[in-house]
């Protein structure tokens, strides 16, 4: 007897609850949520599924995959911290308070030049009030899962940015 073959549905259906667990153990130390590894994967199989079918083993692809975005997630989180804190005035003394708002303030205009909804995703991020990704994703209309490749793509536009800028200085 002859199997019929899986439907991407059935086949995403069946790997949700796998999909949650692993992103879940792999998400401490990464500095993303679950919900962006998922995400993540969920558009890594699609793309799998879109250039030729499922993988030969869906439940071991997964694994892999949710591995790979979670190494990924904490490269990027790793350069991010190394370029420093700019919101952070350092020094209390009336010289590095100056310079602290200068970074800021520049910080802020490269923010403004930013494509899209970059400049509203960035500053509802470095806002004082500290915002969870649900009231941001709430005032910026998107769903929650959709934060985090946002704001990594947003992050990328402003470092290209910012990079094109001291080079040019």
């Amino acid at each position: 007897m002859r199997h019929q073959p899986v439907t991407a549905h059935e086949l995403i259906a069946s790997l949700g609850p796998l999909l949650a667990a692993e992103a879940a153990a792999e998400t401490p130390g990464t500095g993303a949520e679950p919900a962006d590894l998922e995400q993540a994967v969920w558009l890594r199989l699609l793309e799998h599924l879109a250039a030729g079918g499922p993988p030969p083993d869906p439940p071991d692809w997964l694994r892999r995959a949710v591995r790979t975005e979670a190494r990924r997630a904490r490269r990027t989180a790793r350069r991010e911290t190394a370029t420093g804190d700019l919101a952070d005035p350092g020094p209390r003394d009336p010289e590095g308070l100056v310079l602290a708002a200068a970074r800021r303030r520049a910080l802020r205009d490269a923010l403004r030049r930013l494509p899209g909804r970059c400049p509203r995703l960035l500053e509802a991020l470095l806002s004082p009030r500290d915002p969870t990704y649900r009231e941001i994703a709430g005032e910026l209309g998107i769903s929650q899962g959709s934060l985090g490749p946002e704001r990594s793509r947003c992050l990328g536009c402003l470092r290209r940015l910012l990079t094109r800028e001291v080079a040019a200085r």
